[in-house]
């Protein structure tokens, strides 16, 4: 509990007519310590104006408010040593302009640039470790964190692209990046050995991501293009712990063309091709043999993710001969249905019916 009073007359912030047609700093104090918790401005009854917090009767936040009651103008934050942790500039509750954050030792820990448009994200921004080590940086359109921090040379705004170095707030390099003109093309993340685990090149519209493993292998990598809010895939690749191809898959205008696995030993495993009409694709499939010999082709209908067996699904054996096939008509019913011996012959031919009977085929 606390208690308040502007000029030592008594008001109570929660009841509007002790504080009605007055002007003044209302104090507010912990009524069992006596310590100052909280000072704020009064003109004519509506707090407007200067607002400040206090912990332990140190002062922890100040900042004024407007006839909103939103925050305007300077903003401070301080730590228990009354050393400044956080200033900044409000326009009606939104962040503008520099907006700076200290660590505990007075070492700058953010730097951020606010347009004064409501976005609450910055356009601009740099974080540091306690030692004053770059810990992160999201460049801007334009340089726009100086004086506290040189982002037209860190961000490549001078013509030619800039590299740096992040760190972790343990020491080790934990990311190192290109930037050209503020944009990043290109971005090492780094495990606390050194080892790069994730990266990503950029190239205009296009982008392409890599993850490696513990082992410096390559285990991922995305290609992607992205036109304004839109980034569409084109193609992903995922490698084996020994660094061979494991699948690759491709899409063109947003849709999936082809999918292709592999065995550890390079042989294909698994094709898969789509042709589309519209909403409809039309898929081709084969597996293989781990020699590299097809094991199975078939052919299906895709529409609204719902796919229908078409036509002619065929199994081979690991010799290479047909062993079996099964006939679907254009709805996906299963209409006929072979099988040879690993020697080729015929051993059933077999008619099915819609209810799933069946019966010898004959010409």
């Amino acid at each position: 509990m606390f208690d308040c009073d502007i000029g030592g007359q008594h008001v109570n912030p929660a009841n509007g007519s002790t504080t009605a047609g007055k002007t003044g700093l209302m104090r507010c104090k912990d009524r069992d310590s006596g310590l100052l918790q909280r000072e704020q401005e009064l003109r004519a009854g509506q707090f407007m104006g200067l607002v400040r917090f206090y912990e332990n009767g140190r002062l922890q936040k100040e900042h004024s408010v407007n006839t909103q009651g939103n925050m305007q103008g300077r903003a401070r934050e301080f730590g228990p040593d009354g050393k400044v942790l956080f200033e900044g500039e409000y326009e009606n509750g939104s962040l503008r302009g520099l907006a700076r954050r200290f660590h505990p030792n007075g070492q700058l820990r953010r730097v951020s640039f606010h347009a004064a448009d409501g976005d609450r994200e910055p356009q601009a921004a740099a974080e540091f470790t306690t030692q004053g080590r770059l810990g992160d940086l999201r460049c801007g359109a334009k340089a726009q964190l100086a004086p506290a921090f040189d982002d037209a040379r860190s961000c490549g705004f001078g013509g030619a692209p800039s590299s740096a170095e992040l760190f972790h707030e343990r020491g080790h390099m934990q990311a190192r990046g290109t930037w050209l003109q503020g944009q990043r093309i290109r971005f090492d993340r780094l495990d606390e050995q050194g080892q790069i685990r994730q990266s990503e090149e950029v190239d205009g519209p296009r982008r392409i991501e890599r993850e490696f493993g513990a082992n410096g292998v390559k285990r991922r990598e995305r290609e992607r293009v992205v036109t304004g809010r839109e980034i569409r895939s084109e193609r992903l690749q995922e490698f084996s712990e020994r660094g061979s191809l494991a699948r690759e898959q491709k899409w063109a205008e947003g849709r999936m063309v082809s999918d292709n696995q592999f065995y550890l030993n390079g042989q294909p495993r698994r094709s898969t091709e789509w042709s589309w009409n519209d909403r409809i694709a039309t898929i081709s499939e084969k597996e293989f043999h781990d020699d590299g010999g097809t094991a199975t082709t078939s052919r299906w209908t895709e529409q609204r993710g719902q796919r229908t067996p078409v036509g002619s699904h065929l199994r081979f054996n690991t010799a290479r001969r047909q062993v079996g096939e099964r006939i679907y008509d254009q709805n996906g019913r299963l209409t006929r249905e072979r099988a040879w011996d690993d020697a080729g012959n015929l051993v059933r031919d077999d008619e099915v019916f819609e209810d799933g009977s069946r019966k010898a085929f004959s010409r």
